[in-house]
């Protein structure tokens, strides 16, 4: 009922370049900002041992971070892809043309999954039982620029992705992720 007021209350902000740069600014100093930076598409996506990211594309994250002179620091959480299986949607299936369906009607993706029940593990809504472990990289350093160039946006988003992945490399055996897995990063 108050949803939306309780989020308020918790810090919860709208990812709006507006309330991103207003929580950023100076004025307001001390502040950090999280952007989960899965989408509709990643959710159509998202399978049991599979890393795949959508953020070749996705630059406005850096622009900002350069017009407030606030550190990028990469953060990656495995586990979060296990947690639910989806009915087999590849591009062309009948299952994927109704959810780019429903996502061009209603403005939402609808990932047909499935988890667990409370009372046995082959099927339902549930969670599966297993852990989500994130790790967090180091702050990347980013000067302020009030109107960043094109180059000083791919430079950095360059950056960022290179210490993600670098970051991933560095931590998937620790989580059970095969050595051949790769971040995708697309």
């Amino acid at each position: 009922m108050f949803r939306r007021e309780l989020l308020l209350l918790a810090g919860f902000i709208d990812c709006s370049e507006e309330s991103i740069g207003n929580a950023l600014s100076e004025q307001k100093g001390g502040r950090a900002v999280v952007i989960a930076k899965a989408g509709a598409e990643e959710a159509l996506e998202a399978r049991p041992g599979v890393h795949k990211l959508k953020l070749l594309s996705r630059k406005g994250f850096v622009k900002q971070a350069l017009r407030n002179g606030t550190a990028l620091v990469p953060a990656y959480s495995f586990g979060e892809n296990d947690l639910y299986h989806q009915l087999d949607n590849q591009k062309g299936s009948l299952v994927r043309k109704l959810q780019t369906w429903s996502k061009s009607v209603l403005g939402v993706s609808t990932p047909f999954f499935y988890g667990r029940g409370l009372f046995q593990l082959d099927f339902g809504l549930l969670p599966r039982r297993t852990p989500i472990d994130t790790v967090v990289g180091a702050p990347i350093a980013v000067r302020k620029v009030l109107e960043p160039s094109c180059e000083e946006v791919d430079r950095t988003h360059h950056q960022y992705c290179e210490a993600l992945t670098e970051l991933f490399e560095q931590h998937k055996a620790r989580f059970g992720v095969p050595n051949e897995t790769e971040l995708i990063l697309v």
